[in-house]
């Protein structure tokens, strides 16, 4: 392939992705989205495996690869629960900061290459910054894959001085990426290179292991977005332009996603990245406030069913615990009878329901549930006053009142949905602990709150049955 087809193939890749970025924005393009982003990358890796920079002799061990990698992929895609995607999303990133590593070092010793002068400086500021940004994304990552996948406690760990630790480490990496710089002989900055790829390794377990739990969704696509800028700058390192402009993509959506979701918190970035907040699953977080008191009312799957049945708007509001229990094909063969029977049945998604962005969505997608009655908790939540049920699965944090009563709360000020508003408000869970936050939820013991305990699954399995009945 001639270095000009490579070019425009790479620039029909680019419009490809731009194309596909923007068809994920809604669930009823995002499968079109998925297809361009396919196309777009199946395009990408031809034009870079059959470009003029790949020889004969090369192309068996790339296939290889490619053939590895791929079967790698397939058996993940089969075998991974929509459970652990959010696990699966963040073990990805971590490829990515690897990847990024590898290169840098590759680049740094390939003398096939000479540079002098200006572009020599330029070229190892590159790797300097990619590795630098690839061993950050790499370890932080693998420990966000740890916190979501319930193999490292969600509590955060809060080191004593931890801002004066990250501090010392910023100024040791500015002084070796001087010395690295300078460095008079070649392989001479392979010391200040190696320091410099152990303290951004340390640096990334350090920022998230002191990320809490309810924080989570945030560390996600904050990853996404530091995996994006590791692309970009691998991309700069090989001189590669479709690498350079899909990690600018890639970094700029997930900065724009992590602020979104930030601000659906009520949180300030910086402070998310400095850490502290949230617990593992089922501790009380402190509060000043008093804790909730009252008598929580049990209510059977016989008794839910008759309140929907009587209904006239019901409201949904999936999360977490839905997932676990894969309950959202139940979900929909019941919002599929009560619509049926002439029941407004919507659903309230929050945007940090879960454990990743948009989990939810993916959950509803998956079970055939319309994309025209999901909606946002903005477009939703004025009309929970006019709902007659409000029905949350598997939820705590994202229906929290005390986020707007009580100002001394952990979730002060956090934007929620307002299911206590709803004439009846039932809470599907399978014990009294606290979500995911570590945060007691008053809703509890709202006198219109009532609490079917149980398996999601199990307990909307046998609602199913008493709707039929």
């Amino acid at each position: 392939m001639s270095a000009s087809l490579a070019t425009v193939s790479y620039i029909g890749a680019t419009i490809l992705f731009i194309l596909s970025l923007g068809g994920l924005s809604n669930p009823e393009t995002s499968r079109r989205g998925n297809v361009y982003g396919i196309v777009g990358m199946t395009i990408a890796v031809l034009a870079t495996v059959f470009g003029p920079r790949v020889t004969m002799g090369g192309l068996p061990l790339i296939i290889g690869a490619m053939a590895i990698g791929g079967s790698v992929g397939l058996y993940a895609a089969k075998k991974v629960q929509m459970t652990q995607m959010p696990e699966l999303v963040a073990l990805m990133h971590s490829l990515v900061g690897f990847a990024a590593c590898v290169v840098g070092f590759a680049s740094y010793i390939d003398t096939s290459i000479v540079f002098t002068g200006a572009e020599k400086t330029i070229h190892e500021a590159e790797i300097y910054i990619g590795i630098l940004i690839g061993a950050v994304t790499f370890s932080g990552s693998v420990i966000a894959f740890g916190k979501l996948s319930g193999k490292i406690n969600g509590k955060p760990v809060l080191l004593p001085a931890r801002h004066w630790i990250n501090l010392a480490g910023l100024l040791i990496v500015i002084y070796f990426g001087h010395v690295f710089l300078n460095a008079e002989t070649a392989g001479g900055g392979t010391f200040p290179l190696i320091v410099m790829t152990l303290i951004s390794l340390a640096f990334g377990v350090h920022m998230v292991m002191a990320i809490g739990g309810a924080d989570m969704p945030v560390v996600v696509s904050m990853l996404n977005s530091y995996s994006g800028w590791a692309a970009a700058a691998t991309g700069f390192m090989l001189s590669n332009d479709l690498l350079i402009v899909t990690g600018a993509l890639v970094g700029s959506s997930g900065a724009i996603l992590s602020y979104i979701m930030c601000r659906a918190m009520n949180r300030n970035f910086v402070s998310v990245i400095a850490g502290g907040f949230g617990t593992g699953g089922g501790q009380v977080a402190k509060s000043d406030g008093a804790q909730p008191a009252g008598e929580v009312v049990p209510v059977s799957a016989v008794e839910t069913a008759e309140l929907l049945r009587e209904a006239k708007n019901v409201i949904i509001i999936p999360g977490y615990g839905m997932a676990v229990a894969q309950a959202q094909h139940t979900v929909y063969e019941i919002t599929k009878f009560l619509r049926e029977k002439g029941v407004n049945v919507r659903f309230g998604i929050h945007p940090v329901a879960g454990r990743m962005p948009g989990h939810m969505n993916v959950l509803l997608a998956e079970a055939k549930v319309p994309y025209d009655i999901v909606m946002e908790m903005d477009e939703i939540n004025d009309d929970f006053p006019a709902t007659d049920v409000a029905m949350v699965i598997g939820a705590n944090d994202i229906v929290n009142p005390a986020a707007q009563e009580d100002p001394n709360s952990p979730i002060a000020g956090m934007p929620v949905l307002e299911v206590w508003k709803a004439k009846t408000s039932i809470v599907m869970k399978r014990s009294m602990a606290s979500g995911y936050a570590g945060v007691d939820n008053p809703l509890f013991y709202k006198d219109n709150n009532r609490m079917l305990f149980g398996d999601a699954k199990k307990m909307l399995d046998e609602v199913l049955v008493a709707l039929h009945a």
